[in-house]
């Protein structure tokens, strides 16, 4: 299971890692919080979210796209908030974390670090040999970061938390 970690959308994809990495597109989709709420809880929205995902999907291991530079602290700070419920989440209910740069998840994807939005998206698209891309983006993203890690899972040790 991925995850694209944020406040107002959380994305999240499922995939089952096949024979000769042919993976399969399980479900995906997003856990929202509405703006209109206060921080705690919209957390708490986050969390039951994520909990109700985990206890569907029973997941073998979690992969979630690490944070990287904001432009607007303000939205990165609650984005940090929104991943610090979910990796504690994820740790609390599955017990198996692993982390992924978005770098690494372009390399994984594309072989290629600095890939745009749309490679990304059109690669989730042909490895899940899906009839077109997953929407919303943050769901697509979290595919991307699932794939990323049913590729690098044989090295996770390197990755886990």
């Amino acid at each position: 299971m991925g995850f694209d970690p944020g406040l107002a959308t959380l994305g999240y994809g499922v995939i089952e890692k096949g024979k000769a990495f042919k993976p399969q597109m399980i479900d995906y989709g997003i856990v929202s919080t509405p703006k209109t709420e206060n921080l705690a809880v919209r957390l708490c929205m986050l969390e039951e979210g994520v909990k109700q995902l985990i206890a569907k999907f029973k997941p073998e291991e979690i992969a979630v796209e690490e944070l990287f530079f904001a432009k607007n602290v303000t939205t990165g700070i609650n984005v940090a908030h929104a991943r610090g419920v979910l990796l504690l989440t994820a740790v609390k209910e599955c017990g198996r974390l692993f982390e992924y740069t978005p770098l690494q998840i372009k390399q994984a994807l594309t072989g290629y670090g600095r890939a745009d939005k749309h490679q990304i998206q059109t690669m989730v698209k042909t490895y899940l040999n899906l009839k077109s891309i997953p929407r919303p983006d943050d769901a697509a993203d979290a595919l991307a970061v699932a794939l990323c890690h049913a590729q690098t899972n044989r090295l996770g040790k390197l990755f886990s938390i």
